[in-house]
């Protein structure tokens, strides 16, 4: 077999398996960074398509939020039609009922939500608005990076710090844009994707090619992806069985929160795990207490009370944004 499609395959490979660019540069890039804190892990998870925040964390104390909303307002508490109306959390605000697994973590202290935060940019754009959310420059289109891959560019691995392929991992199949820039990220729809796809012992060669080869980026690069993948493979992620009783919602949302939980019990190095989950741009077909936006809630809730549960004292280090 010629060089020239190995090195074919080889790009066929990275980019199936969701390889950033920025992946050949991992040897270089890791070595000159500071040390970065060891064991703590950022879960961002984006809710595309602008979720109406108001009926989400519903001000049921204000009357004018009845007035303005006579149709799909969610009841008060007290005047809900039985479990259908707001969760109070405070007396002024409350949860929408499909919440309801969260607010017992709103209880323990272990969830907050934060009002009257966005973007100043005046764009009706959901794609613009989205975008500047992930650049984290509103209004600038010509920003190439994202905020979460700009904190992984500042606070790098260390030389003496073990360098993990699995630093920063979307469970997307594209890299996604707040994860776009220098340092190196991986993106997988899942981690059964994380493989290379061939038959035979043709991987074994490509393998052995990129060992063998000349050292150099993409030569150290090859090498690095294959240890990636014997280091997944050898977490065993497809006997991963939930604790506590953790049950997450046959969904495509709940089944990527179950691999975050996997990658962060086994151990793979990991600090930034990003997914998403879409269809908050309801429109008319938004509803109450029951509609678009509350199926959206009910698996957004499910999931992510499942991930909690799940990871039971680890999440003394983990954060969810």
């Amino acid at each position: 077999m010629q060089r020239r499609f190995f090195l074919r395959s080889g790009a066929a490979a990275l980019v199936t398996m969701g390889l950033s660019p920025s992946f050949l540069r991992r040897t270089a890039f890791g070595m000159d960074l500071p040390a970065a804190q060891k064991g703590k892990v950022l879960i961002c998870l984006f809710q595309r398509g602008a979720a109406d925040a108001l009926n989400v964390v519903v001000p049921f104390g204000d009357p004018n939020y009845y007035k303005l909303r006579p149709n799909i307002a969610i009841p008060t508490p007290l005047n809900g039609r039985g479990a259908a109306g707001a969760i109070d959390v405070d007396g002024f605000f409350g949860f929408h009922p499909m919440l309801a697994p969260l607010q017992p973590l709103y209880a323990r202290g272990m969830l907050a939500a934060i009002h009257a935060v966005g973007s100043p940019s005046s764009t009706r754009s959901h794609f613009d608005a989205q975008d500047y959310m992930e650049s984290g420059t509103p209004d600038n289109k010509g920003t190439g990076d994202g905020w979460l891959n700009r904190y992984l560019a500042t606070n790098g691995t260390c030389q003496q710090c073990e360098v993990t392929p699995f630093r920063a991992v979307a469970m997307v199949e594209q890299t996604p844009r707040i994860l776009q820039g220098n340092a190196p990220a991986v993106a997988m729809g899942s981690l059964d994707q994380f493989t290379v796809r061939s038959t035979g012992d043709a991987v074994t060669r490509l393998e052995a090619l990129y060992r063998n080869g000349t050292p150099d980026a993409i030569h150290g690069a090859g090498a690095e992806m294959f240890d990636a993948v014997k280091m997944l493979k050898s977490a065993n992620p497809q006997q991963y069985q939930p604790r506590n009783g953790a049950s997450y919602p046959n969904t495509q949302f709940g089944n990527r929160l179950r691999q975050v939980a996997q990658l962060i019990k086994s151990n793979v190095g990991l600090e930034i795990a990003f997914a998403d989950i879409g269809g908050w741009d309801t429109h008319v077909n938004q509803g109450s207490v029951t509609g678009a936006l509350a199926g959206r809630l009910d698996d957004f809730a499910k999931s992510i009370a499942a991930l909690v549960t799940d990871l039971g004292d680890k999440m003394d280090d983990v954060v969810i944004l």
